[in-house]
């Protein structure tokens, strides 16, 4: 059966699409009266084109990012709370927790009205408008993405409903997922060769999409089709459009993991000619000689908040992390303790502190010279932990002895903060560190604004952001990655170890990344110090292992609601309490103690957001998700 697209919903009758047409106008830039006009001239036509542009979702802000708070990975003050609603359990389908069905559908009818009348504008060179026009497919391509893995299974919007489309038409069921996929994939393949390989003029046009963007996409979507949610997920038997037509294959594909891997290899490769490689700090600019220590961790924040940097396959410009760093940051500069300008309103649960390895790379609960039961205990800080934990000062064994990630990506009490405007490390007694009991400069009851699990972000402040006053915070904005190439490197791991099992190749790409952050080989370290030494010589074990390693690697950066969902692991992870420790307290011993900020519910449906039920009730044809 044909699918057709409707914009802002799917309605009833001629008018109605009549209507929806008309609502074209209001997003047309600079009020072009007609499209005709809209693709008279190349100046004009651009302007179109940044408007298929303009519906990017802004990833990494709390306003539009479900991945943020709406899982395990963050919490949030409740009365601020944004998707923490979502985190909780209290979606519905009356109004769908950050709902885009309608948003991504006006997108995808903008891509397609601008498909359709591009090769009309006079002005421009050809090479010009194969650009342009694998940019737009690129972008209906993303949309249709996002949908996917909102949504499941949704309607492919080829090209949009003419005018005299009855009301049959209008009333369109969803396409089976695989071939939502295979459609994803083929604007895929239509958009790469009219791309360039990469940006002339990054002043103006940086974050416009490349080849390497492009391929780089299609490996994620080919290794989230090959995943167990999507590839022979037997929870959704029972979903079939009004025909009977099954929107799910029950059968599971090998076949779809050696595709991925197929595509993550040529992604890599097509990133790493373009001289793409994954980030290691230059001390070069530095005035201090900084030790290897302070070097790695460096490497790990920056190859997030260093703007454009190498290893920065895709960036989203319309993602303000300036805004996004004064919420999370905390006040640590005790210069000026009246200052509200940062606020620290995003805490890590203690599960995510615990999820980080050890020193020696391997699961805080598996290394075997790492005290697991331990973990709760006060210790205090001697010299050798200066560089991570003041001197002298008292926490929990947790903190101590563990990865450089760990120590790079969050903030704790005690815990050094490097940077802010001290960089002598030799000077360690200088160095910013958090005080985080109640009252302290960090800890609750302070400002009103503050932790609620006693652990902060780290790993998304730009090591170079400063404290000028009590109300001026100078930040160092820089456009949220949507891909690095460690995230493409653990990617063709994953295909790779599922399409054949643990090997060369397998491990090569995941030990890139865990060298730059400090940390030996998979083989070495599991050998050496886990208490399950054979684990990553079979295909379950190394699947846990890379798993993990995703998890840490791309810790704060939107991906981990997304992976757990895709490995049909969220039902585990996100039915356990969120916990934290106990921020009335002003003592170690007191404050030391966990404590629950609530228990965590999540079912088969939750894996897929609910279609708003107006838009069911306006189609009949288009089928409910189950549970909902």
């Amino acid at each position: 059966m044909r699918k057709y697209l409707i914009y802002g919903g799917f309605l009833l009758a001629f008018l109605a699409v009549l209507s929806s047409c008309k609502k074209f106008l209001d997003v047309v830039p600079d009020n072009v009266a007609t499209i005709d006009n809209a693709f008279t001239m190349r100046s004009q036509a651009m302007k179109f084109l940044f408007t298929c542009y303009s519906f990017m979702p802004r990833t990494g802000q709390l306003t539009d990012d479900p991945a943020m708070v709406g899982g395990d990975e963050l919490w949030e003050i409740p009365e601020r709370a944004a998707y923490l609603d979502l985190a909780k359990g209290f979606q519905s389908k009356v109004g769908p927790l950050g709902d885009r069905w309608t948003s991504m559908y006006q997108a995808i009818r903008d891509c397609n009205i601008f498909l359709e009348n591009i090769d009309r504008v006079p002005d421009m060179q050809e090479v010009e408008r194969a650009r342009w026009i694998g940019e737009v497919k690129f972008l209906k391509a993303f949309y249709h993405f996002s949908l996917v893995r909102m949504y499941g299974p949704v309607p492919l919007i080829r090209t949009n409903l003419p005018i005299s489309a009855d009301v049959n038409q209008v009333k369109v069921m969803r396409d089976p997922v695989d071939s939502c996929f295979n459609y994803i994939v083929q604007l895929l393949d239509e958009a790469i060769p009219g791309l360039p390989t990469t940006i002339i003029s990054p002043g103006t046009e940086a974050g416009r999409i490349t080849q390497p963007i492009a391929m780089a996409l299609k490996a994620r979507v080919l290794v989230t089709a090959a995943s167990p949610l999507f590839n022979g997920n037997t929870d959704q038997v029972g979903l079939n459009n009004p025909d009977g037509e099954p929107l799910f294959n029950q059968t599971y594909s090998k076949e779809k993991w050696e595709i991925a891997a197929d595509a993550c290899k040529k992604a890599i490769d097509m990133c790493e000619s373009q001289g793409m490689k994954l980030y290691v700090y230059n001390p070069a600019f530095q005035q201090y000689v900084l030790t290897d220590t302070i070097e790695t961790q460096l490497s790990i924040r920056n190859s997030v908040t260093e703007k454009w940097n190498s290893e920065i396959i895709w960036a989203n410009t319309q993602s303000n992390t300036a805004d996004l760093q004064r919420l999370i940051s905390t006040w640590w500069d005790p210069r000026y303790l009246d200052g509200v300008v940062t606020r620290g309103e995003l805490s890590p649960p203690l599960k995510i502190a615990e999820m980080f390895y050890s020193d020696h790379g391997v699961p805080i609960n598996e290394d075997k010279t790492w005290d697991y039961t331990g973990r709760y205990a006060l210790r205090k800080a001697g010299k050798d932990d200066r560089l991570y934990i003041r001197n002298g000062y008292t926490t929990v064994g947790l903190h101590f002895d563990r990865e450089p990630r760990f120590y790079a990506d969050l903030g704790f009490d005690g815990g050094i903060y490097y940077g802010q405007g001290h960089y002598d490390d030799k000077d360690d007694m200088n160095l910013f560190y958090l005080e985080g009991k109640f009252k302290q400069r960090n800890g609750k009851g302070k400002y009103g604004f503050n932790t609620v699990t006693g652990y902060y972000i780290k790993k998304l402040i730009h090591f170079q952001n400063v404290v000028n006053s009590s109300s001026d915070y100078s930040v160092v904005d820089y456009p949220y990655p949507l891909m690095r190439l460690s995230d493409l490197y653990l990617l063709y791991s994953e295909a790779l170890n599922e399409a054949q099992g643990p090997g060369p190749e397998v491990y090569k790409y995941i030990d890139l990344v865990r060298k730059r952050a400090g940390l030996g080989t998979v083989t070495s370290s599991w050998t050496n110090y886990s208490t399950n030494p054979a684990k990553f010589t079979n295909q379950d074990g190394m699947r846990a292992i890379i798993h993990q390693e995703r998890l840490i690697e791309l810790a704060f950066e939107s991906q981990r609601f997304w992976d757990l969902r895709r490995w049909k692991e969220s039902a585990r992870e996100l039915n356990n309490p969120i916990k934290g420790w106990d921020l009335s307290q002003t003592t170690a011993a007191s404050f030391y103690r966990t404590t629950v900020l609530f228990n965590q519910t999540f079912g088969t449906k939750d894996y897929f957001w609910p279609i708003a039920d107006n838009n069911i009730t306006t189609n009949r044809n288009l089928v409910q998700n189950l549970g909902w």
